[in-house]
């Protein structure tokens, strides 16, 4: 690939193709006062472009930060999987991270009540691996089939275009499922003012399997080094208002600085013959594992010490995938992962391209060879003529490399739209409520009540039932928030 306008400064004005432009104060007109020409072609060159610069926004994670750093290993990993940057102890991966919130638009305040998204790209010599999660270990539902539903109840309401609570507690109230959820997301876990005070998880269970083709259940969680710090809602409204990107500014600042942020990466690592031993479903995205069964394994630390030098081309048009995983890691029967493996890779194809892989922040360091050709914004080609398997114009070129190859898994079953056997939706909602301090508990109670009282009642009994099945205290607590909040006294 020709680098050669890569990293330089010139002293010339040109147009998009490298033509200089004498003049760009003035546009091409007849006499000093008459019509533009269509033939001006530096300046329809530069408002066409300026007429594309915003891409589509993301449906979800529109506003975010990022940054560079590397992933440094402790030890080989070999024991749980052949994953190549995970074998030599002490190795180096480079890394990009993007940080975002989930719901609000582009510029929607980093304060808001929200998931945070945490997501992770390692550069390995095998190709990219994401790990994509959030700041907290669990999410709404189990299912990626109701991903789009969870979401449009969170988003602006199709007819006024505003957030409506009663919408999303609405779908809540009806799903049982996200009662663990809300005890995190509506704690002060929800509200934060600075990325690199939340933890990171990878909230799905994924598969490691190792050269001998031992697999094993994996959870990734990345915990800061600079500790866990959260603000309450009344902050978290002022702070909307008075700096709306507190987050971002304050991650940028800190590497600015060379107040470079650390997480050390943990994994819990379970045996899936252990699975029928256990109350819950341990694929099941809105459960955590108890850490006394599943201890956290520290295996690396992740450092950030290099901020973006251009956010478009490198924070807005970085592209992450669960799918993104590299020989040593496979996907779970998770019913959230198997659904998000399609939907992020869908999704950048319509909002970055089919060729969005080739975006220098999207690109694998190691080479991408094969057939594909072609397709929307095509800037790395590929010259060999031959872009067709079995070939013997080019000796049947590319062929499968000679890399380690785990034995199948077994799959069988009746094909059926079914839920899960063990849904257990209510027990670690209540155990998690029970963790909190008092003054956590109030804030969770009040951070709930402060949006449910404005929802009809039906809505209201749904909600607390769901939270009596998990904590007698803890639903008749919001209960008593509601009246309060209805009659005025709060």
């Amino acid at each position: 690939m020709d680098r050669r306008n890569e990293n330089c400064n010139f002293n010339y004005l040109t147009d998009s193709f490298g033509r200089p432009i004498p003049n760009e104060n003035n546009s091409l007109t007849v006499g000093s006062d008459g019509p533009v020409l269509l033939e001006d072609v530096p300046f329809i060159d530069k408002m066409a472009h300026f007429d594309r610069e915003r891409i589509p926004e993301r449906v979800v994670h529109a506003k975010g930060a990022g940054a560079f750093g590397f992933f440094q290993n402790y030890r080989c990993m070999s024991d749980y999987t052949m994953a190549d940057f995970l074998q030599i102890p002490n190795a180096r991966t480079k890394v990009f991270v993007r940080f975002s919130t989930v719901i609000g638009s582009k510029g929607s305040a980093d304060t808001a009540r929200d998931p945070r998204g945490f997501a992770v790209k390692f550069y390995t010599n095998q190709g990219i691996y994401d790990i994509v999660g959030n700041d907290l270990p669990v999410f709404f539902i189990r299912d990626a089939i109701r991903f789009p539903d969870v979401i449009h109840s969170l988003k602006p309401s199709p007819d006024t275009n505003m957030r409506d609570p009663q919408r999303f507690w609405d779908f809540v109230s009806l799903m049982p499922e996200a009662t663990h959820m809300i005890t995190w997301v509506y704690s002060d876990r929800g509200t934060i003012k600075d990325y690199r005070h939340v933890d990171g998880f990878g909230v799905n269970t994924y598969v490691w399997v190792n050269r001998r083709g031992k697999r094993c259940y994996v959870k990734f969680h990345w915990k800061t080094m600079q500790g866990i710090e959260t603000i309450d809602r009344f902050e978290a409204e002022e702070l909307s208002g008075s700096n709306p990107d507190i987050a971002v500014e304050n991650l940028f600042n800190a590497i600015a600085c060379g107040n470079f942020p650390r997480w050390e990466l943990c994994v819990q690592i379970m045996d899936p013959d252990k699975v029928e031993c256990l109350d819950f479903d341990p694929l099941d995205d809105t459960k955590t594992w108890p850490e006394d069964q599943f201890p956290l394994i520290a295996i690396g630390m992740m450092t950030l010490n290099e901020n973006p030098s251009n956010f478009f081309a490198q924070v807005e048009q970085s592209a992450f995938c669960p799918a993104n995983i590299v020989p040593g890691v496979e996907f779970s029967a998770d019913k959230m992962l198997q659904g998000r493996s399609f939907s992020y890779h869908d999704t950048q194809r319509h909002r970055l391209g089919t060729n969005f892989m080739q975006i220098p922040i999207n690109r694998s360091i190691s080479p991408v060879v094969n057939n594909q050709r072609d397709g929307e914004a095509t800037y790395i080609f590929n010259p060999e003529p031959i872009n067709y398997s079995p070939n013997s114009l080019n000796n049947n070129r590319p062929v499968s490399p000679p890399i380690h190859v785990a034995p199948p898994t077994k799959a069988c079953g009746f094909i059926a739209r079914i839920p899960i056997e063990n849904p257990s939706d209510f027990k670690q909602a209540g155990d998690r409520y029970n963790s909190l301090t008092s003054c956590e508990k109030e804030h969770l109670i009040d951070n709930i009540a402060s949006e449910l009282y404005k929802c009809r009642d039906d809505i209201v009994n749904r909600v607390i039932n769901n939270f009596i099945k998990a904590s007698e205290e803890f639903g008749y607590g919001v209960l008593d928030a509601v009246k309060s909040y209805r009659n005025g006294r709060c």
